[in-house]
């Protein structure tokens, strides 16, 4: 009896060290995750250079050759990733003649007579009134809310105190043919589908267009160099491309949406399973990144710190034929930045308006990736830099760029799940 007890109480013995031991032992870990190994391919440093790499050509305004040399710029930073199907979209850019009124230099949509989809003047490049007082009913009858800042476009090169910014920008725009550069990572499966990324690389305003937009471009640029790594593959194809003309309406994305439309998932040769234009799954933009410092006090100014709550804002058309699926894509996205994002929260809003996701509307699920909302916020006056001769690079802190490094996370989580993103 004792020799049995004495057995029984060895045995319990070693199953409770047993148990212990595997208590105090790490936890198994979960297998890898490629979404979170491409996120933290994203670098803070990174970012800001390409940012700075592209306010080297000042304001970047189309029909300058500052512009085309932005442009030639962009095309060899892709292929310097391995982004090897690097193209141009060509399309001409004939704007309607000024009036009086527009003033002697380009001040965005209205000055060249482009029109929205309701057929309406396009507040686009400029939007409000320099100086707009306060109570002003907003557009699309929405009043404005809180206190308002002045917006409007610079204009006058002299309110560029630097000489070599200013001479560098003082080329004036000129119609004519337009390129717009893009590069595709095609899809190991589905080939023939694709999410398209955008941003716009043109400018206006006589400074550095370091956050409209350079901000966005090297965002898309970013996730091209990391989606375009030879150990990365995608089921799905993802288009990363740069559009031109945002400013004067929207005109590079509509070249490129009626141009392109009904090539969608034709294969040229046939049989070949090469697909010039995919069939287009989403269109996800982004424009302004950097600047969420809050509302505008009462005399106009605003902190000089990003606010503790910023957050990255992602809209959808809600009158557009396609909200529900916009709306969808929005969510998927918040659903990656809760997930994968390091700083700043996203918040969905209904109204995108005046950027280049626009034109895809009506046609695929479009959604725009902002530092506030277009509208009540930044068409109020929430960010001072806009279309500002202090739209430089040394504007902003390293606060300021993390807010557009948290947008890159948000997107590119996003994208790797939905196009099927794997690591060798």
């Amino acid at each position: 009896m004792r020799v049995t007890r004495w057995v029984g109480a060895v045995a319990v013995l070693l199953a409770t060290s047993v148990l212990f031991a595997l208590a105090q032992a790490p936890a198994p870990q979960a297998a890898d995750d490629p979404v979170r190994t491409l996120v933290g391919r994203l670098d803070l440093e990174r970012y800001k250079a390409t940012i700075k790499g592209l306010t080297q050509f000042g304001d970047r305004r189309q029909g300058t050759d500052r512009n085309r040399a932005a442009t030639d710029w962009i095309e060899a930073q892709l292929k310097s990733y391995g982004c090897t199907t690097t193209e141009r979209i060509t399309y001409e850019y004939a704007p309607q003649p000024r009036t009086p009124a527009a003033g002697a230099q380009e001040t965005g949509a209205t000055a060249t007579g482009a029109r929205g989809a309701t057929g309406a003047p396009v507040a686009g490049a400029g939007g409000g009134r320099a100086g707009a007082p306060q109570g002003r009913g907003g557009r699309g009858g929405i009043p404005p809310k809180g206190s308002r800042g002045p917006t409007g476009v610079n204009n006058d090169p002299n309110r560029q105190s630097d000489e070599k910014l200013r001479a560098l920008d003082m080329q004036p725009s000129t119609p004519g043919l337009r390129d717009q550069v893009f590069c595709t990572k095609i899809g190991t499966t589905r080939p023939d589908e694709m999410y398209i990324i955008g941003a716009h690389m043109d400018g206006l305003g006589y400074a550095e267009g370091a956050n409209d937009n350079a901000s966005g471009t090297a965002i898309v640029m970013e996730m091209a160099r990391i989606f375009s790594s030879p150990d990365v593959r995608t089921e799905r194809s993802i288009r990363f491309i740069l559009w031109n003309n945002e400013e004067t309406g929207l005109n590079g994305a509509r070249a490129y949406v009626d141009q392109r439309r009904e090539l969608q998932g034709k294969e040229d040769p046939p049989a070949s399973r090469r697909y010039p234009e995919p069939r287009w799954l989403g269109m996800i933009q982004h424009d302004m990144m950097l600047y969420d410092h809050g509302m505008p006090r009462a005399d106009g100014t605003l902190p000089p710190e990003q606010r503790p709550e910023a957050d990255v804002n992602i809209e959808f058309a809600g009158t557009s034929k396609m909200a529900a699926e916009s709306q969808a894509l929005a969510w998927q996205l918040k659903a990656a930045n809760d997930r994968y994002a390091t700083d700043f929260p996203v918040m969905v809003g209904n109204r995108m308006s005046n950027t280049d996701s626009v034109p895809f509307q009506d046609y695929v699920a479009a959604i725009s990736l902002r530092e506030a909302e277009r509208g009540s916020q930044v068409g109020s006056g929430w960010d001072p830099h806009w279309h500002q001769p202090t739209d430089m690079y040394a504007t902003f802190s390293d606060k300021d760029f993390r807010l557009g490094l948290n947008a890159a996370q948000t997107t590119l989580a996003a994208a790797a799940q939905l196009a099927g993103a794997t690591i060798k």
